[in-house]
């Protein structure tokens, strides 16, 4: 089963939760963060991507740019920019976006649920993005941003969290965006330790619906300073880490596309060709086409919308790699 622990946040100032706010540090390039920061000295980008502080083309993975992380975030919590909660919290956070809302619950996820598959994964994590990650939580010692994990629906969870969301937020703001924010603390300790039981006996896996490299990251520190610690007692910050979980019914599937740049020498009609190999091709003409089932992908190609139903070949529903379009996709086409 699950493991969600409670702890003690760092959190903003109310005031300035707004001008601290900031998109994650793996969709912008350095140069992106650094106009997006702007004369914004709170943002967090400071700290995430701390290489804006530094020469432009410093290589972003050096020792000195890990440093400025660490600085720029002590920075903030000598200031008392960022403030440690008096005692272990969950919290509750909803995210709108397009209309729709989904609340998680915030906490730490385990190591160990980690290691031993508790915690589901359905990407291949490269291993430069994770040593990046690694030695950003190695000199810091903070999870600076949290996982996304998805769990699978609960009754009793949704009715602790409905009634969380009946009082006062700690922060409501809509980021520059457009995404709308709310943030509520836990700190009944009855609350608490109810949502940490039920995780702990009725929800037998999370999975990982954004940031695989920031859960492997924090996932092998905490096991590399298992392993160095000749007291470990598995209770340790290093035990855990950061984690935002929705429950999957809450959750919107958004588009997953690929923009391919040439057709690797072939002309339309070969590529068509091979595609019929493994898709039942269809022309939809010249407005856009989305999939409404799975198994079926869109594609654009010259001017036309089609649709690529994929053969029982491509894919294996009982295997939860297999059964993903995104594995049917990268398989039967890109590669």
């Amino acid at each position: 089963m699950a493991i969600l622990r409670s702890f003690r946040g760092f959190r903003p100032q109310k005031k300035l939760a707004h001008l601290i706010a900031s998109r994650p540090y793996d969709v912008l390039s350095s140069e992106e963060a650094r106009e997006e920061a702007g004369n914004n000295g709170y943002s967090f980008l400071h700290v995430i991507k701390p290489e804006i502080d530094m020469l432009p083309g410093v290589d972003q993975h050096s020792p000195e740019v890990y440093n400025k992380a660490r600085e720029n975030l002590q920075h903030m919590i000598d200031q008392g920019i960022l403030v440690q909660d008096d005692q272990p919290c969950l919290y509750v956070y909803a995210q709108t976006f397009r209309e729709k809302t989904q609340y998680g619950i915030v906490g730490c996820a385990s190591v160990l649920d980690y290691l031993n598959n508790v915690i589901r994964r359905h990407e291949l994590t490269r291993p430069d993005k994770e040593e990046d990650r690694k030695n950003h939580i190695r000199e810091t010692n903070f999870n600076c941003e949290p996982v996304f994990f998805a769990h699978p629906p609960h009754e009793e969870i949704d009715e602790v969290v409905s009634k969380v969301i009946t009082g006062e937020p700690e922060y409501s703001f809509a980021a520059v965006d457009g995404i709308e924010h709310i943030f509520w603390v836990i700190r009944d300790k009855k609350i608490i330790s109810l949502i940490e039981e039920i995780f702990a006996t009725e929800i037998p896996f999370t999975y990982v619906a954004d940031g695989h490299h920031r859960t492997a990251a924090a996932a092998l520190v905490g096991d590399e300073r298992r392993h160095s610690n000749p007291g470990h007692t598995g209770m340790e910050e290093y035990n855990f880490f950061l984690a935002v979980l929705f429950p999957s019914d809450q959750l919107r599937i958004i588009d997953y596309n690929r923009l391919v740049k040439d057709l690797n020498g072939m002309t339309k009609e070969d590529f068509l060709g091979k595609l019929e190999k493994s898709f039942l091709v269809g022309r939809k003409g010249n407005k856009p086409y989305r999939p409404t089932e799975r198994h079926n992908i869109s594609m654009y190609l010259d001017g036309s919308w089609y649709s690529l139903s994929a053969k029982r070949h491509t894919y294996d529903d009982a295997n939860p790699i297999r059964a993903l379009d995104v594995t049917v996709l990268s398989d039967q086409v890109l590669a």
